[in-house]
């Protein structure tokens, strides 16, 4: 009868394993099996607070188109609607910078808000016959896709890959000159890029400090009340939006959460901690 041959005991690495199996692992190796590390489970409100800046953005949108039907039916001039869009400017600047608020600010927006007019106004009647070649279905084609990537890309607070402010921002000024073209006037035109950057430079900035989740319910009613003066299968389309946004959504996430089952083990990448790595070259 043939001894019996002893192996040594088998390690987690990848050198001290010869006598044993690629695949092989003992009892030891699930061990540091981890499920669920740091997970956070989220009521109903704070979900619901959280879908509020999601539809934020989607009335923020719908502000914008409704001032473009407005001017491109000519139910309001551009005057007044540039008028309307600039009070309201200036009242929300005045509460972002009512703690901070120096003459030198005043004067270095002032210059910024001139400059922006002024190439504005040259470059308008460009920017009027920019895509005016094009066709309208094309042209709201496009401005329904560039409206897409931006809600897709805007930044809602969360750390993600998927954001990134500079292609949400030009998807909306892309879809902003497109529509600019279906416009009756340079003037028209001129006033829906001001509008535009409005909604989607300054209102952004603005809403990102002093966001409350009770904000939501005038920015709804408003946009609620100019479109039953528009449409009202757009109406009850943008109510049955945001009732699935802020309703249906949390609830099914909320609910869901038990079913998540994130596992951890020796199996991941390593990963090297910052204040590991600032120990070890101050040693060196």
């Amino acid at each position: 009868m043939s001894p019996k041959i002893s192996r040594p005991k088998w390690q987690k690495n990848l050198y001290s394993n010869e006598s044993y199996p690629d695949n092989y692992t003992d009892e030891s190796f699930l061990r540091d099996l981890k499920r669920n590390v740091n997970l956070k489970h989220y009521t109903y409100f704070e979900a619901l607070c959280g879908a509020t800046f999601l539809t934020n953005q989607l009335s923020c949108i719908t502000s914008f188109l409704l001032n473009f039907y407005f001017l491109y039916t000519e139910e309001v001039s551009p005057s007044s609607a540039l008028v309307f869009n600039g009070l309201i400017t200036i009242v929300c600047y005045v509460l972002y910078k009512w703690r901070n608020m120096s003459l030198k600010d005043l004067v270095e927006s002032s210059k910024t808000i001139l400059t922006v007019l002024i190439f504005g106004f040259i470059f308008s009647p460009l920017m009027h016959t920019l895509t005016d070649a094009i066709s309208t279905d094309t042209i709201y084609s496009m401005t329904f896709f560039m409206m897409f990537l931006n809600v897709a890309f805007h930044d809602y607070g969360l750390k993600s890959a998927l954001v990134s402010k500079p292609i949400s921002l030009n998807a909306a000024i892309f879809a902003s000159i497109c529509l600019a073209s279906r416009l009756s006037s340079p003037y028209h035109a001129f006033a829906l890029l001001v509008i535009s950057a409005v909604y989607f430079v300054l209102y952004p900035i603005f809403s990102k400090m002093f966001w409350k989740p009770y904000f939501l319910i005038p920015i709804v009613l408003g946009c609620c009340f100019c479109l039953k003066m528009v449409s009202l299968p757009v109406l009850y389309t943008y109510i049955c939006i945001v009732v699935f946004i802020n309703v249906a959504c949390p609830w099914a996430f909320v609910k869901l959460q038990c079913h998540k089952d994130n596992i951890y083990g020796p199996w991941d990448e390593a990963v090297v901690h910052s204040d590991i790595g600032l120990e070890k070259k101050k040693r060196l």
